[in-house]
């Protein structure tokens, strides 16, 4: 299901009696740029969005407590064009059904669908779609956090760079490395890349600050973002911070 996260961001922020020029001016964005994530005219990359999240106390599971009324499957383009729903597909902690999977899309051509955790809190398993062009990290710039990664490709083709070594996946081929090593995942085809994520993330390994997180092609880099660039560390914010309603 789709989420109306700027709307929700507002929401969250107007409780908190927060100005939007003190809110953008804390997480390292234009006024302007919130307002139109606010109102819905552009996408918050995913540094922004977590940085967001991070300084308003808040989790990604909160914002998306209040789906819309009729939410769309992934994979459709409007509600009109999704087919009805069966009410006898409900999901519960054991199932979930496509169209609850929650998914979230980044200006950078990425798109997460979360699919079901029960309630277990050992991994973050997704479906991962890089749409022509898309990267997981802005502007270029490597990322590591404290997690290990697993995947498997299904569709299309994908560089995965993991500091100075790149390889080149196609559908079938399946890796796993420890992601607090430099790395990004780049679309450089001409059609959509998609495959399975499993991200687990390291209780022995805690990163303090930017600097340990972006690394600009291998080396550190500067970064005027308050929060990381990495697409995964959206998701473990998800599930990172405690409910408030």
């Amino acid at each position: 299901m789709q989420f109306d996260l700027g709307s929700e961001l507002r929401k969250v922020r107007e409780a908190r009696k927060l100005s939007l020029r003190a809110v953008a001016s804390a997480v390292g964005v234009s006024a302007s740029l919130l307002s139109q994530v606010e109102t819905g005219k552009t996408q918050p990359s995913v540094s922004t969005l977590y940085a967001l999240v991070n300084f308003l106390g808040i989790s990604l599971d909160s914002l998306m407590g209040h789906p819309p009324a009729q939410a769309q499957p992934l994979g459709f383009s409007s509600v009109d064009d999704a087919p009805p729903r069966d009410p006898s597909r409900t999901s519960d902690t054991v199932v979930q059904r496509r169209e609850d999977n929650p998914v979230i899309e980044m200006e950078n051509g990425v798109t997460w669908e979360r699919l079901s955790v029960g309630e277990s809190a050992i991994a973050d398993p997704l479906i991962v779609t890089y749409a022509p062009q898309g990267s997981s990290s802005v502007e270029g710039k490597m990322m590591r956090h404290a997690a290990l990664e697993y995947g498997v490709l299904l569709e299309g083709r994908l560089t995965l760079r993991i500091e100075f070594d790149r390889y080149e996946l196609e559908p079938g081929d399946s890796f796993c490395f420890d992601a607090i090593r430099p790395h990004m995942y780049v679309n450089e085809g001409d059609v959509p890349a998609r495959g399975i994520w499993f991200v687990i993330a390291r209780k022995d390994v805690t990163v303090e600050s930017l600097d340990e997180l972006d690394h600009d092609h291998g080396h550190a880099a500067e970064v005027a973002s308050r929060g990381p660039a990495s697409a995964v560390d959206v998701l473990q914010a998800m599930r990172g911070l405690p409910r408030d309603r």
